[in-house]
């Protein structure tokens, strides 16, 4: 399916020139059709060519109901300007140019209507005057008249040219931007729209924006026909489950969950804007018209802060619309949607300057490169990145990120540099936590650390980041004392050292537990340090008792206290080693013996 927008000037023919050629009504009002102008938007639909269906959106052209021509043509790449033979060029035909050239629509055909009233040529030669320096510019001009069916032949040959020429849909995440919402008796809420990019099924689960609610899609039609499923270019009825109507109305879009984020805030390059933009406008895209808060950033860039979240790619295009003077102030092309803070004096200059140097659609490698590092599913939802698109060369990728091999670099040696500071301050630790060597290192993402490690010869393990020789070097003092308590407990297993004892050595709760990271002593329970053979031997011991044993047997056995004795009996336990029969009794189990 191809759709095709109209444009141009009230009561020069665009309702009764898509009547005739489509034989249906495009305005849907009573009072339209009483009043014989269009005031909101209308669909019809015809072949051009053997099979291919062509729709038209037939847009008001009275200066009151500009927002809805905007909405109309906002989705749309191809038009049919109007131009009435017997008025030529008028206001409305201009401020219609004027935003389907911020748009960037190139294709369109030029029907110069009533031809039948006046001498086509006056008003061919003026509008492709006006047309000209546009993106319109060249396109073919057809003369024509609705009531005697002169050149309506010659139309929709050259329509149907204009719909071969077009190109292929960009492919891309599925989004409909809403244009029309009411209640089906027996099945709901519908909504209708253009899909100009992406598939839709009936079952689909969709995001409904601005809200982010998740919706099914129970059924669909194009051109009134029921099908399971359409993709781009198509005009849709799409029937959504469990959604009130009021909960939905034009402006607001269906998206492929994932694939975009509603964005608050953009950068943009202003196309055909004055010096000095007022600071309130309301801005168009899709058939989204929302006010948005303007900042001048530079001659041609600017920050927009909508007042709605809306469903964006970078490299889109939209309007400026005054809403006081009535007309297009500007048209834009969105560069960024995730902008970074202007908080310092100048940079606001700053920005504009490095969003001058940037391209409208720019390949994943320049946004990587602008950024440093970016989530991969943040690129994806600016549009930069296909959700099911491979790895991009020139760029790391690690832990869901992608990063630019300078920065990537940079990070590694400053990983390397915090670990040797953090072994030259803290001999007892065996290693810097993630986190911590992130946030001393400026790594974004501490989840990043393992993969830098890796690349920097560093070790990341349970005891956090070291370098490969893990061996803690302990000051000479609690050298000397843990090596006298290592002495006393090879002569005595089970006679570990007491509170006192461990005080008068000067030994801390910090100094013990990087002596049982270093391998030095193993920790039965707060404050009983043994060596590490000791529960092999007190196994051993056990083992010559008659089974089952008491406390006050393997007590005896290891020639130790209860202080030592209880927590040494459940630490095997724990291990699997022994089991407890009673309160009283316990038996070394099978794997044990």
């Amino acid at each position: 399916m191809f759709v095709i927008a109209t444009a141009g000037h009230v009561d020069h023919g665009k309702s009764t020139l898509v009547r005739a050629l489509t034989g249906m009504e495009p305005d849907r009002w009573a009072e339209e059709r009483r009043r014989g102008m269009t005031i909101d938007l209308g669909f019809a639909w015809t072949s051009l060519a053997d099979d291919e269906m062509t729709a038209f959106v037939d847009v008001p052209g009275h200066q009151r109901f500009v927002t809805n021509m905007l909405a109309g043509v906002g989705p749309v790449t191809a038009v049919m300007f109007v131009v009435a033979a017997d008025e030529g060029w008028r206001q409305q035909s201009a401020e219609h140019l004027a935003a389907l050239h911020a748009l960037d629509v190139r294709h369109g055909v030029l029907a110069v209507t009533r031809s039948d009233l006046a001498d086509p040529g006056p008003a061919i030669a003026q509008a492709r005057e006006r047309l000209d320096g546009t993106g319109l510019a060249g396109i073919p001009a057809v003369a024509v008249s609705a009531v005697t069916g002169q050149g309506l032949a010659a139309l929709r040959d050259t329509l149907r040219d204009l719909t071969r020429a077009l190109p292929a849909p960009a492919p891309g995440p599925a989004r409909l931007w809403v244009d029309r919402s009411f209640s089906v008796r027996g099945s709901g809420t519908v909504v209708t729209g253009t899909l100009a990019s992406g598939t839709v099924t009936v079952g689909d689960d969709l995001l409904l924006y601005p809200s982010g609610r998740t919706v099914q899609v129970r059924g669909l039609q194009s051109l009134k026909t029921d099908v399971d499923r359409a993709g781009a270019v198509s005009r849709l009825a799409v029937n959504l489950r469990g959604l009130k109507t009021d909960e939905v109305r034009r402006g607001h879009a269906l998206v492929q969950p994932g694939a975009f984020a509603p964005v608050t805030s953009m950068d943009v390059r202003l196309v055909r804007a004055a010096d000095r933009l007022p600071a309130q406008l309301t801005l168009h895209l899709g058939s989204a018209a929302v006010a948005v808060r303007v900042r001048m950033l530079g001659p041609s860039a600017a920050r927009l802060t909508p007042a709605t979240p809306l469903p964006l790619h970078v490299g889109e295009r939209g309007l400026l619309r005054d809403p006081g003077a009535r007309h297009v102030v500007a048209g834009f092309v969105v560069l960024d949607t995730m902008p970074p803070g202007l908080h310092a004096r100048g940079d606001a200059r700053r920005r504009a300057t490095a969003l001058a140097g940037m391209r409208d659609r720019p390949t994943v490698a320049e946004e990587v490169g602008r950024r440093g590092a970016v989530r991969r599913e943040a690129l994806v939802m600016a549009g930069v990145l296909a959700p099911g698109d491979a790895d991009p060369d020139g760029v790391v990728t690690a832990g869901g990120w992608l990063v630019d091999p300078v920065v990537w670099k940079q990070w590694t040696a400053a990983l390397h540099r915090v670990v040797d500071e953090w072994a030259a301050a803290n001999p007892l630790s065996p290693g810097i936590a993630p986190d911590a060597a992130a946030r001393r290192a400026g790594i974004t993402d501490a989840r990043l650390v393992g993969a830098l490690a890796a690349e920097a010869g560093l070790v990341l393990d349970v005891s956090g980041v070291h370098g490969r020789d893990t061996g803690i070097r302990f000051p000479a003092p609690i050298r000397r004392a843990l090596d006298e308590i290592c002495a006393g407990l090879r002569d005595a297993p089970f006679a570990a050292p007491g509170a006192e004892d461990l005080a008068r050595l000067g030994l801390s709760r910090r100094h013990l537990a990087a002596a049982v990271t270093a391998g030095v002593l193993i920790r039965i329970t707060d404050g009983v340090y043994l060596l590490p053979g000791a529960p092999a031997e007190a196994l051993r011991r056990v083992a010559a008792l008659p089974q089952p044993f008491t406390v006050s047997q393997a007590r005896a056995a290891w020639d130790t206290s209860r202080r030592v004795a209880v927590p040494l009996l459940e630490h095997l336990d724990r291990q699997g080693a022994t089991r407890r029969l009673d309160t009283a009794r316990r038996i070394l189990t099978k794997e044990s013996r």
